[in-house]
């Protein structure tokens, strides 16, 4: 699925990655859920790989009902 619903709104993968890295990325691959409950509320996290450089390649968390969000560096 490429678009999620997202503390009440539709995002799309690079709007998702752009959540969790504050700027937008050079490229997104589709949003998945991660299987893990938010540490903070307890609601369901997604996840989204993405580029933020031409040499980076990371996956980011975001849970979906508050503003808890993670990335793999």
């Amino acid at each position: 699925m490429s678009n999620r619903v997202v503390q009440g709104r539709m995002v799309t993968p690079e709007r998702l990655a752009e959540l969790i890295e504050g700027e937008r990325p050079m490229e997104a691959d589709g949003i998945e859920d991660a299987d893990r409950a938010c540490p903070e509320c307890g609601g369901d996290v997604l996840a989204v790989s993405y580029m933020p450089t031409v040499t980076e390649l990371i996956t980011g968390y975001k849970c979906q009902d508050c503003d808890w969000s993670d990335a793999d560096r």
